[in-house]
């Protein structure tokens, strides 16, 4: 059955819905401190636990901070959700550093021979990523646990046996369903949903993931001034050795869009990976970053200025791959796997199994049978499919687009045209 078209007539001048507009008038009545003695006392109290490790943290949250009260167009509904996120990354950091003085062998905990896909952001990473993780014989990060990786030790399971902090993540995922009703047909973020490391660098407040929230061109330039390579061998590894420690696997899959272009930092934390690097028309992913960004500014935003975020991701994908392509040879060259998008989109499963080859990973009859069955439980578009049209939508001209990446096509002369 071919999945409903959704056609987003309204991203210039939004037409709010009841709960959108219930949503940003609740949170003009709240007073929200975006500073970090707010967020670090919201989060002392609701864990009573003090120990912040390094203060370098301040600094970093400081430029957010600095960027968001800046910004006159921010509505109070985007500033409360933001002091919300920042809270649960500083509770986040409270109980981790609380967990590891109370465990110091986490510290040796491995994480050895991980799959990790890298690409662009809407090049297809998280589907495969879903796919790869319903073998049960890898160890993945559900949205639910990446959120909150150390639990409240004053919490139990109610009498349904599920961890509370499942219900948590789920009821933000209903929210964001109710006042953004799009969302499932283009980013799902269910409690079960396979996510990305990069949760575990937020308590340290670092990462690109800033600019999928907010306008952030500064953080952005403070992001890329700094080498990563700390939080990546500091805060996302220790991150991922907390759940092995609880619930160990002999080996990880991993995903994240932002490692393209942190290549170095990467593997010098998991120099024994397997690289899956999906590739798809820029042009394709620039529209659907821009559209979905452009979507959920009207929450956040008092004017969406869809143009601005097509500027922008134009920009960042450009940056991304320039930076993939620059360190494309500190890859392994028998260790990385290249996926095109439209040879994936064609063959789920045989994409699969020619990545566990390079991994050196059997695809047992099992392996098979729990793959096909996450695809018979999640079909392709089950929510419906978002169009996406950078001409109509942006009013720009996808040939002209494509020009600043003759580059990236040059090295991978497979990836195929999409938008025309």
């Amino acid at each position: 059955m071919a999945s409903e078209k959704i056609r987003i007539e309204d991203l210039a001048n939004p037409v709010l819905t009841p709960a959108q507009k219930a949503a940003l008038d609740y949170a003009e009545t709240q007073k929200v401190d975006l500073s970090i003695p707010a967020v670090a006392n919201a989060a002392e109290e609701a864990t009573g636990l003090s120990c912040w490790g390094p203060d370098d943290w301040k600094e970093r949250l400081g430029v957010w901070f600095d960027e968001m009260n800046a910004d006159d167009n921010r509505t109070a509904l985007g500033r409360m959700i933001l002091f919300g996120d920042c809270v649960r990354y500083a509770t986040t950091r409270l109980r981790i550093n609380d967990l590891l003085e109370r465990h110091p062998e986490i510290h040796d905990v491995k994480i050895e021979r991980p799959i990790i896909v890298v690409g662009l952001p809407r090049s297809g990473t998280t589907h495969l990523v879903n796919l790869i993780a319903a073998d049960q014989r890898l160890r993945s990060m559900p949205l639910w646990e990446g959120q909150e990786p150390v639990p409240d030790p004053a919490e139990r399971p109610g009498e349904d046996g599920i961890d509370p902090r499942w219900h948590r993540c789920n009821g933000i995922w209903e929210l964001m369903k109710a006042t953004s009703p799009l969302i499932s047909a283009m980013h799902p973020m269910e409690p079960d949903h396979i996510h990305e490391e990069l949760e575990f660098m937020l308590p340290d407040f670092t990462s690109y993931n800033l600019e999928w929230i907010a306008r952030a061109p500064k953080w952005r330039d403070y992001y890329l001034a700094h080498d990563q390579t700390p939080h990546y061998q500091g805060a996302l590894l220790t991150g991922l050795k907390i759940l092995q420690w609880k619930n160990p696997r002999e080996r990880w899959i991993l995903k994240c869009p932002q490692h393209l272009e942190q290549i170095g930092p990467l593997m010098a934390t998991f120099p024994d990976a397997t690289i899956v690097v999906t590739h798809r028309d820029p042009i394709s992913v620039i529209q659907s970053a821009a559209t979905m960004n452009a979507y959920a500014s009207r929450q956040n935003y008092h004017h969406t200025d869809p143009q601005w975020y097509l500027e922008y991701w134009h920009d960042r994908i450009q940056r991304l791959l320039q930076a993939s392509v620059r360190d494309r040879d500190q890859l392994p060259s028998d260790r990385t796997h290249d996926v095109l998008f439209h040879e994936f989109m064609a063959d789920d499963v045989g994409t699969v199994e020619k990545i566990y080859e390079v991994a050196g990973l059997e695809m047992t009859a099992d392996a098979k049978a729990q793959i096909q069955a996450y695809m018979d439980a999640h079909p392709r578009g089950k929510d419906g499919q978002v169009v996406y049209d950078v001409r109509q939508d942006f009013g720009a001209d996808p040939t002209e687009l494509r020009k600043a990446f003759d580059f990236y096509f040059e090295a991978f002369p497979g990836v195929k045209v999409q938008v025309k």
